[in-house]
């Protein structure tokens, strides 16, 4: 089955999916098919994608001043990284570690990104099963999810 779903989403046009069809396929899928999918050319696509996407999900309103650089770790069959920098009511992500101190530093695995991206996990349960690692500000990672419209399945 996780070759079917890895073919159609190999398929997929992922800038043409809003966000809420996005987060229906991930709710869809099991820890396992979402490890299957998270390779190679594929992994690189949805990640590029979602993390586009933080930059258009955005609220200004809710950061007001806020002046910060989260990194995010995905662990999978590699390492990405990519950085969130939220300044004078702009979000800019970039992909790669800069030479900046982050004021967050988040660590997971795919399908747990995945699902915490697109609606289907709570940060705070992430965290508590320990499948979320933070370092850095506590108080930040607590209140992340308000600072960008996140996508109900």
């Amino acid at each position: 089955m996780a070759d079917n779903i890895s073919e159609r989403l190999a398929e997929l046009d992922f800038a043409s999916v809003s966000p809420q069809e996005f987060a229906r396929i991930i709710k869809g899928l099991s820890t396992r098919e979402l490890g299957e999918i998270a390779r190679g050319d594929l992994r690189r696509r949805v990640l590029a994608e979602v993390f586009a996407r933080m930059e258009r999900q955005f609220r200004p309103e809710s950061a007001g001043s806020l002046a910060a650089v989260i990194r995010w770790k995905v662990t999978g069959e590699s390492d990405v990284v990519y950085e969130t920098t939220i300044a004078d009511g702009v979000c800019t992500v970039t992909e790669g570690r800069s030479d900046a101190d982050p004021r967050l530093t988040l660590t997971m695995g795919d399908a747990d990104f995945l699902k915490l991206v697109s609606g289907n996990a709570s940060p705070v349960t992430l965290f508590m099963l320990r499948k979320v690692k933070i370092a850095g500000d506590v108080g930040l990672a607590s209140g992340l999810t308000r600072y960008f419209d996140i996508p109900k399945a």
